[in-house]
């Protein structure tokens, strides 16, 4: 992105929102979870598996990521299911992924 570009995104409001979702991805356990349900939506059971982590404490980043917007919460019966709701920050992790693997 340009720096007149960013210059022009930038309104009042406007930075917090945007520091607000590098903090959603500034986690690894957050990053975790949205590797977890970036192909598919996936129960709390198999996000806690895959993420490596205690019940609670995915419980807690679960409801951080879907208050944020990153995430869909969709219950079936018992089951709650969580999926990519904002596919722009899955992209985003990718190219700081490549970026990173090519330095």
């Amino acid at each position: 992105m340009s720096k007149e570009k960013f210059r022009n995104v930038v309104a009042a409001g406007e930075l917090e929102r945007i520091a607000m979702r590098f903090k959603m991805l500034g986690e690894p356990t957050r990053l975790r979870i949205l590797q977890a349900v970036c192909r598919e939506p996936r129960t709390v059971n198999d996000i806690v598996s895959a993420a490596g982590s205690t019940q609670a404490n995915v419980s807690k980043h679960l409801a951080l990521l879907a208050a944020a917007g990153l995430l869909t919460r969709t219950r079936d019966g018992q089951c709650v299911y969580y999926g990519i709701k904002d596919h722009l920050a899955i992209k985003l992790c990718e190219l700081v992924r490549a970026q990173v693997a090519g330095q």
